[in-house]
């Protein structure tokens, strides 16, 4: 791909360049793609810890609390409802479950329907935590695609929808 005088080129421009040169006989349009949906990831990831961290939250406890407060009121999962939506081990699961217990942000509780079972219920403390993770993460996300507008972000969201669903995901 040759970059017009309108569009400044990237380090996967340089790399895709580079091999285009050493091995022409190649389409590197994949890595166009795949490479930039690479770095984007890391570049995510990052961000996502750092709103995380300024809201007091390990990713993972992020993923079981958002998943609560997904729920709607009461703010309770089964525990298996939570492996679901996580998809740990349930070894995982418990241990994660007891770590916040012990933080207060979620507590068990025995299930009305079945006194076998227990529900995991979001705290005032973990749904505030959560809630302003939320906020911080939209907002940080936003900034991240402020290069895109609006248009662009939607045509971005369901052509990464499309590619997720071919591969099942």
């Amino acid at each position: 791909m040759s970059i017009g005088a309108d569009h400044a080129g990237d380090e996967v421009d340089r790399i895709v360049a580079a091999w285009n040169t050493q091995r022409p006989d190649l389409d590197f349009s994949p890595l166009e793609v795949l490479s930039r949906v690479d770095r984007l990831s890391r570049l995510l990831d990052r961000a996502r810890r750092d709103v995380f961290r300024r809201s007091d939250l390990e990713p993972w406890e992020w993923d079981v609390l958002s998943a609560l407060r997904r729920a709607g009121d009461p703010f309770q999962l089964s525990p298996k409802q939570l492996l679901l939506q996580t998809l740990v081990s349930s070894g995982t699961m418990t241990n994660r479950i007891d770590r916040l217990v012990g933080r207060r942000l979620v507590r068990r509780e025995a299930d009305p329907g079945d006194g076998r079972s227990v529900q995991v219920t979001l705290t005032d403390d973990g749904r505030v935590r959560v809630d302003a993770a939320i906020t911080r993460l939209v907002d940080a996300e936003a900034t991240l695609l402020s290069a895109l507008s609006r248009s662009d972000r939607e045509r971005l969201a369901a052509l990464l929808r499309k590619l997720s669903l071919s591969f099942g995901a």
